[in-house]
């Protein structure tokens, strides 16, 4: 099947993944998060659902890697490809010493999560650089949807409707931001996402990226 089918109503539910048919899976935004870290580190990713990045930065980088997935079946598949994975929540008190990890990566899952700011301080805790990408919910696509037709906007959905999704904290990037803040102890080192093929498109996604950046990938250095 299609890797795309993973992510498809049709073939999985996101509020609970089976990888069992889904051992690889190779997402757009793997190049970008690829090239922000540097060769022989040490990373974590948490919710590393069939271990498809991890699996990458261990060949291309030469990382040593673990993941924490909650899914059986993600931590059966990444176990079959060689990576140490524990199968564990990742809003709660994590079993990894203080600054275990060079980069700890939590890849479009913080909006899944209960307890997105339980999660961002353990990634500060346990690692001196984070990495989070999610879905911005400001994306003018789904403003349009909500203003003109008045209901839950689909276009940060995937397919899903408002009541059968995993997503159940929708944020943009301003909301992140603020949870920074809240956190503290940290800054925004870059903000990257993955390029078009048009220059104004592109133009507009880095000038206004809370209106126009649809997945931010955001790289965040402890203080």
């Amino acid at each position: 099947m299609p890797y795309s089918d993973i992510n498809s109503p049709e073939f999985n539910d996101n509020r609970s993944y089976d990888y069992t048919r889904y051992e690889t899976e190779d997402r757009l935004e793997y190049s970008v998060i690829e090239k922000m870290i540097p060769e022989n580190s040490k990373v974590i990713d948490l919710g590393c659902g069939n271990g498809s990045l991890l699996d990458r930065l261990k060949y291309k980088k030469k990382c040593t890697v673990t993941g924490v997935e909650i899914s059986e079946s993600g931590v059966e598949v990444c176990h079959k490809k060689g990576i140490t994975c524990f199968q564990k929540s990742i809003d709660v008190e994590l079993p990894f010493e203080n600054d275990s990890f060079d980069y700890s990566v939590c890849n479009v899952t913080i909006q899944m999560v209960m307890y997105p700011e339980v999660l961002l301080e353990e990634m500060k805790r346990i690692s001196q650089n984070i990495i989070i990408s999610f879905p911005n919910f400001a994306f003018y696509k789904n403003r349009i949807d909500l203003l003109t037709k008045g209901r839950m906007p689909r276009y940060c959905l995937f397919g899903y409707n408002w009541y059968n999704t995993g997503h159940i904290h929708q944020l943009s990037i301003r909301d992140f931001s603020e949870l920074v803040t809240k956190v503290g102890g940290l800054k925004t080192a870059e903000i990257q996402t993955v390029p078009s093929n048009g220059a104004l498109k592109n133009f507009l996604t880095y000038k206004i990226p809370d209106l126009f950046m649809l997945l931010p990938v955001i790289r965040l250095q402890k203080l």
